[in-house]
């Protein structure tokens, strides 16, 4: 089976068995992440430094509204972007727009002026909405929807999210806790500036793709045309739409606990957690690279493990359950760390890997596995709107993430942790229940 871009391209070269073009996007999104994550990983630590370390001296409650606003404004803003993409500019042009965005927006914040700070945030959620779903419409756009390769390729896709996602806590965030934080911002803004020069090169590699897109496209508004419903949708498309909205619910219960990683975790890292190991201390920042590395370890683990399972393998709507089973478990095993560090003293860091690598194998039977399924059931016409709806889910669990923040300090983390845990898990139960009649609804979509 040939993917989009081998059967309409000029060049039909592969990049590990798989369409050439996945390599463009690979790296572009990989330093995009790299800049994002990298200035993530201390925005609310920064916003809660005293003034006179050179940070903002926000409260707790402040910055945690201002943390889940901006990152929950990222991810919807992605809306906009797939409309842009599909109405006016096309993908290709939305992420080359976006891209040059989220430069400026790094660059901005490397200013000291409070309303440089907010001026900087508003450009990267303006850019940030441009590039990611069109990025991601992209890699769907390079397999045919049944090519036994698309949910691998999703998945190498994914690893260089998470690559960039490793790498940019691990050099931003040490430059802006032990050096200057405006250099941690300026080191971000360089990332972004090489994911801009890796697109601009690999275009030649997405043109397949982009062709492929356009047909599907016109094709569609010819099938509108000549009988579709009224609606512009036809039943199994009305039905396959109905269960992106159902798993985007659960989605959003997930990326609720999920996205606590930069901020409620971010700040037990800062101030409750040893920051040391065998005498070498490090940044709180750092944290933030553990999930990444543990998804770049799993990820071809679980490519090859959905592979291997072949008509075995659960469907989508059990990977979801999975992943919030999962993610409440890894809060459940916090609670008695929180407990231990009610006394005074921090507890070990080896409490916070903990609960990454058990969120991480939630993330991985969750996040990628949703990308892949929206790509395959949402009408091709609508596909980037519909990206946008899968990362509003994010925007509602950041924006959830943001507001638990603020209970920071108000509220015993025990009691904390512990409610997002019977949250994630009972939310896995009510999943559970569904799975048949949600099966059906998807008309023979795995």
């Amino acid at each position: 089976m040939q993917s989009g871009t081998d059967s309409n391209s000029n060049d039909n070269r592969q990049w590990f068995g798989h369409p050439r073009g996945i390599s463009t996007l690979f790296f572009t999104e990989m330093w995009e992440r790299f800049s994002y994550y990298g200035m993530r990983a201390f925005l609310i630590i920064y916003m809660t430094t005293p003034a006179v370390q050179g940070g903002l001296g926000f409260d707790e409650r402040r910055a945690g509204n201002i943390y889940g606003f901006y990152t929950g404004s990222v991810w919807m803003a992605t809306i906009g972007g797939g409309l842009v993409a599909d109405w006016l500019l096309g993908p290709y042009r939305s992420v080359l727009a976006g891209a040059v965005l989220i430069t400026l927006g790094h660059l901005t914040l490397t200013l000291q002026a409070l309303p440089f700070f907010f001026t900087g945030l508003v450009l990267i959620v303006l850019g940030t909405g441009l590039l990611k779903p069109n990025v991601t419409t992209m890699v769907g756009s390079l397999y045919s929807k049944d090519d036994p390769r698309r949910d691998a390729g999703f998945s190498i896709f994914y690893m260089g999210i998470n690559l960039g996602a490793a790498i940019g806590p691990l050099i931003a965030g040490y430059l802006a806790q032990k050096v200057n934080w405006h250099i941690g911002f300026g080191c971000a803004a360089v990332g972004m500036i090489l994911g801009l020069v890796q697109y601009v090169y690999g275009h030649k590699y997405l043109k397949g793709a982009l062709d492929l897109l356009q047909a599907q496209k016109a094709s569609e508004a010819v099938k509108r045309e000549t009988g579709s419903s009224s609606s512009g949708f036809t039943i199994v498309e009305w039905k396959r739409l109905a269960v992106v909205v159902v798993l985007f619910l659960f989605a959003s219960i997930f990326w609720g606990a999920y996205e606590q990683a930069g901020s409620t975790l971010n700040l037990f890292a800062e101030r409750h957690t040893r920051l040391s190991v065998l005498g070498f201390s490090f940044p709180s920042s750092w944290f933030q690279s553990v999930p990444a590395i543990f998804v770049i370890s799993l990820a071809p683990i679980f490519a090859w493990l959905w592979l291997r399972l072949g008509k075995n393998e659960p469907s989508s709507p059990l990977k979801f359950t999975m992943g919030l089973l999962f993610v409440g478990l890894s809060f459940l095993l916090l609670v008695p760390g929180a407990t231990l560090s009610q006394g005074g003293d921090r507890i070990s860091p080896l409490w916070l890997v903990g609960v990454y690598f058990l969120s991480v194998v939630g993330e991985l039977c969750l996040s990628p596995v949703g990308l892949s399924l929206v790509t395959k059931l949402a009408p091709q016409r609508v596909v980037g709107m519909m990206m946008g709806v899968w990362f509003l889910s994010i925007a509602v669990g950041s924006l959830i993430a943001g507001r638990l923040a603020g209970l920071f300090r108000s509220y015993p983390l025990p009691q904390l942790f512990g409610a997002v845990s019977l949250t994630a898990i009972g939310a896995a139960i009510v999943l559970l229940l569904l799975i048949k009649p949600l099966r059906k609804l998807m008309g023979g979509v795995h």
